[in-house]
């Protein structure tokens, strides 16, 4: 036992000096995690900030300019264009110089002093659905808010007897980067580590080295751990490396246990680290090493909640995330970070990283028995 602890702890050794001495896999190792983190955090963001609107006022009332006046003053739209005329409409929507076109119809004003229902019609640039549909929620909010201001100040209505107070839990400002950095903890990690782990091999073999390495008193299953170790170090950095990006960049609050965090990361990169090794038991270089790691991540990373919900995936493909550990690990780092949850919410996606691991580990086993015998 002592004599197999040793030789792990060597390889372990050998891989690590491998990885860190290189100036170009330093380089790989920590700048991408950091540069990835913080082009999610500006780049890859729902939110709207900025939204270019035309306006068509049919009604030219007292009543349709305060409403103009209250989108004008919201601080997200900008008026780019005053139309004269509905034949104006489809020139901003093609040419993209408006997201959304307001058209106010003629007797506004007169239907609100009337206390009936005054339409405002919104037309929308629908090819960016998301754009598209938060703006729209924007201006409805904007809309409904002037409207009842109006009836208020008009003594037309008495304020509703239900009123809806809306509050949002764990995001209160529904900012895109409160969810997406915490899931990169995964994600960045999961890339990074099964790259390192399935070019382990493939370096050997074309440095040559890979034959004395067969000479040597190694076990197939010591030196499969031997390479796994070091790569889960590295990726346990990395995700070190972006939640310090998290907490001290962009300031997200962590609500939840380090140790609980970092147990899961652990699971799933053994889960991960598995299908990295078991590439690299099947690559002949590192060329094909590389291309197999992106023909598996890409996958993955479409399938893992990172950007869509799971539940609006097609029911195979949702089934079909049931392998997938980047799945669990984008779950639980986003309960972990923003709900502090504990074992208990997360022992499902626990136990099926375990279950993932339980399979790629014995699998990968398997290959390098095999193919270095």
């Amino acid at each position: 036992m002592s004599e197999t602890l040793y030789r792990i702890v060597a390889l372990f050794r050998k891989e690590l000096l491998a990885i860190l001495k290189d100036a170009q896999s330093r380089v790989t190792v920590f700048l991408p995690p950091i540069l990835q983190c913080l082009i999610f955090g500006y780049a890859a963001s729902f939110d709207l900030n900025h939204v270019p609107y035309a306006v068509l006022d049919r009604d030219h009332s007292g009543a349709s300019r305060a409403l103009v006046a209250a989108i004008d003053g919201n601080g997200y739209f900008e008026r780019v264009a005053t139309l004269q005329k509905a034949s104006e409409i489809p020139e901003q929507i093609t040419e993209k110089r408006a997201t959304l076109v307001v058209v106010i119809d003629k007797d506004f004003e007169r239907q609100l002093m009337a206390g009936k229902t005054a339409k405002v019609q919104v037309i929308a640039d629908g090819r960016n659905t998301n754009t598209a549909g938060t703006a729209q929620g924007y201006i409805s909010a904007i809309v409904a808010d002037f409207s009842r201001k109006w009836r208020n100040d008009n003594g037309h209505a008495a304020p509703p007897g239900v009123q809806v107070i809306a509050r949002a839990w764990y995001n209160p400002n529904f900012e895109t980067r409160w969810n997406m950095i915490p899931s990169l903890i995964g994600a960045i990690t999961m890339m990074m580590t099964m790259i390192l782990t399935a070019m382990s091999v493939a370096r050997e073999r074309e440095a040559g080295t890979f034959e004395q390495l067969l000479v040597t008193p190694y076990r197939p299953y010591e030196i499969m751990v031997g390479k796994a170790l070091p790569c889960m170090l590295i990726g346990l950095i990395q995700a070190t490396l972006v939640l310090l990006v998290a907490q001290l960049w962009f300031r997200i609050p962590f609500a939840g246990s380090y140790l609980i965090l970092y147990l899961s990361l652990i699971e799933f990169l053994a889960a991960s680290v598995g299908i990295g090794l078991f590439i690299s038991s099947i690559a002949k270089n590192m060329q094909q090493a590389m291309i197999g790691s992106v023909v598996v991540i890409m996958p993955f990373m479409l399938m893992s909640g990172l950007t869509t919900p799971i539940m609006n995936m097609p029911k195979i493909l949702q089934y079909l995330t049931a392998i997938n550990p980047l799945r669990y690990a984008i779950s639980m780092t986003r309960q972990i970070y923003l709900e502090a949850a504990g074992i208990a919410q997360l022992l499902p996606e626990m136990l099926s990283l375990l279950a993932i691991a339980a399979v790629t580990l014995p699998i990968a086993a398997w290959m390098f028995r095999n193919r270095l015998a």
